[in-house]
């Protein structure tokens, strides 16, 4: 089996078992997605497409294991050690690593690699498939009622549209963007 997919069985593996954060739904629903994504822009862009999807498939790991608060930390540190378990190059996990780190768009963390900023955008973008997934962290970890998740999830995802660093990515999910906006205007 190849790095990516040992990867991909680590994280799908961790999301399953009962200590899991928040279950086994972010696989399906936000883990895939964000890997379908860094695949397309990695294409259209010229970037490292392994690197990418190795950190896709960790990016939110430590939210998984450790929860939420500094996951791109700990996830950082969960990368590491399991890319050194698989003999995985020195120079591929450092850029697993970083991209990992600065993913998150609510940290200001200067993305310098292409990798970083593709991720980061893989991230965003995903948010516009699993918008049932926003509105119940706003109803059930974030105490909303409607009308604050539903200005909470606007705003989340005009955000996220306005943090995205690419044109292809901008024309990849605007249908979406377009039709969550005329709904939750």
């Amino acid at each position: 089996m190849d790095v990516v997919q040992e990867i991909r069985k680590f994280v799908e593996d961790e999301c399953r078992k009962p200590t899991s954060k928040y279950g086994f739904e972010p696989f399906p629903y936000h883990f895939v997605q964000v890997v379908e994504y860094v695949g397309q822009l990695a294409d259209r862009l010229g970037a490292d497409k392994e690197v990418l999807s190795i950190a896709a498939w960790l990016h939110d790991i430590g939210s998984i294991i450790y929860g939420r608060e500094n996951h791109h930390i700990t996830g950082g540190e969960t990368a590491d050690k399991k890319l050194k378990e698989l003999n995985y190059p020195l120079e591929k996990t450092e850029l697993v690593k970083k991209c990992i780190l600065n993913h998150r768009g609510s940290q200001d963390n200067e993305r310098k690699s292409l990798e970083e900023k593709i991720l980061a955008d893989a991230d965003a973008m995903s948010n516009f498939d699993n918008i049932s997934g926003i509105f119940k962290a706003a109803f059930v970890y974030e105490n909303k009622n409607q009308d604050e998740a539903q200005e909470s999830v606007r705003k989340k995802l005009e955000n996220k549209w306005s943090k995205l660093h690419f044109d292809d990515s901008r024309r990849i999910i605007k249908p979406k963007y377009e039709a969550v906006m005329l709904l939750l205007k």
